[in-house]
């Protein structure tokens, strides 16, 4: 895992919960934090984080991963804002994961191992996302989308139809945006 998802996760704790809860967090997983944005880190250690402030939340590690994904989108688009240029929708911007932002972020973070998605109408109007990764962490991406949402002005609700950590191969989710 890149740093600079370290990074965001800091900053979206301290900003919510002060810089003391960072301090803790950190201690309560068991890892040293000294991240830098370009390095590269053990995915564990994200993992012992989120299931450290889930644990001291009373939260699923999914509500965790879910919150961490909405609260960093703020911070993406200010510190990558060409990412975001030339989007009106969150639609827009989602649909160009793959072909814009995340070679962009293989330049900008070599060795990144970023997700794929695949995009797709269903019969009910919704966007369904599949999110390949072995990581897992679908619902980080779940919290992406409703922080581009957030930062559209939009309203979406979201249901996984199949989950990974559930033994499919892909996790889907279906996206509806709302009036």
């Amino acid at each position: 895992m890149k740093g600079v998802v370290f990074n965001l996760l800091e900053q979206a704790v301290t900003d919510t919960y002060g810089d003391d809860a960072w301090i803790d967090l950190l201690e309560a997983a068991g890892v040293d934090g000294a991240y830098t944005s370009l390095g590269s880190y053990p995915d564990a250690e994200i993992v012992a984080l989120v299931d450290a402030a889930a644990h001291h939340l009373d939260l699923r590690p999914a509500d965790v991963l879910q919150w961490f994904g909405r609260a960093a989108m703020p911070m993406l688009a200010d510190r990558y804002r060409p990412f975001f240029a030339g989007h009106v929708s969150a639609r827009s911007f989602v649909l160009s994961v793959n072909d814009i932002i995340h070679p962009e972020v293989r330049k900008l973070y070599s060795g990144a191992g970023c997700p794929h998605f695949h995009f797709a109408d269903d019969a009910e109007g919704r966007l369904v996302i599949g999110y390949q990764s072995p990581r897992r962490m679908c619902h980080l991406a779940h919290g992406f989308v409703e922080g581009a949402a957030d930062h559209y002005g939009e309203r979406v609700t979201i249901e996984h139809l199949a989950c990974m950590q559930h033994g499919n191969p892909v996790c889907r989710l279906a996206v509806r945006w709302l009036p």
